[in-house]
């Protein structure tokens, strides 16, 4: 195994996944790194049947072992929205700025634990022998009362983490690699990874 493809294209997401695998002696590509594109129907009812579905097709098409994950915010209040649809809540082409403003709003006049959420991701691993494998990470937190913080993307800016103090768009790299739902279930797909080169 010489180089795994990860079924995304999200850059913000492939910076974070290379400085997890960065000690695996493989070349981790994007898709579009590796020169494939795909319109893949996301229609499973779980993360980890999302991330299966995007990890087999990408491998199906390039022969390649093929990592993907589906990920997403669970707000409890909200009967766990946006959850699955989290990239696809209020419209794919919607800013994240919009949707986080909805949920701050949606959760007016709710205190502390009421305001409970959670990042969960599911990383599928297609191996090119035809075996696949599914690893889960989750971080709990709150919705916090307002966006805060630069350094992530999507929910990052509303996700509060009470042990830190702030939200994981206001950690650092570091930081939240180690605490984040993808650093979680990287770390636990890397080591099913890490048995096979062997």
């Amino acid at each position: 195994m010489d180089r795994i493809i990860f079924a995304t294209s999200n850059e913000g997401k492939m910076k974070e996944i290379r400085e997890i695998l960065k000690d695996l002696d493989v070349e981790v590509l994007s898709m579009k790194e590796a020169g494939i594109s795909a319109d893949i129907v996301e229609d499973g009812k779980t993360f980890e049947e999302n991330a299966l579905i995007k990890a087999r097709t990408i491998r199906d098409l390039s022969g390649c072992t093929t990592l993907a994950d589906d990920s997403g915010l669970e707000v409890d209040a909200l009967n766990k929205e946006p959850g699955i649809y989290s990239a696809r809540y209020m419209g794919e082409d919607t800013s994240y700025d919009i949707k986080n403003a909805n949920i701050i709003e949606r959760l007016s006049g709710l205190e502390g634990d009421a305001r409970s959420a959670r990042f969960v991701c599911a990383i599928a691993a297609a191996f090119s022998d035809g075996t696949e494998e599914t690893r889960r990470g989750t971080i709990e937190g709150q919705i916090g009362y307002e966006a805060a913080g630069e350094n992530g993307f999507g929910y990052d800016p509303i996700f509060y983490v009470p042990e830190y103090g702030c939200t994981t768009a206001q950690l650092s790299s570091e930081q939240k690699n180690e605490v984040s739902h993808r650093g979680k279930a990287l770390r636990a797909m890397k080591e099913v990874i890490c048995q096979r080169i062997v």
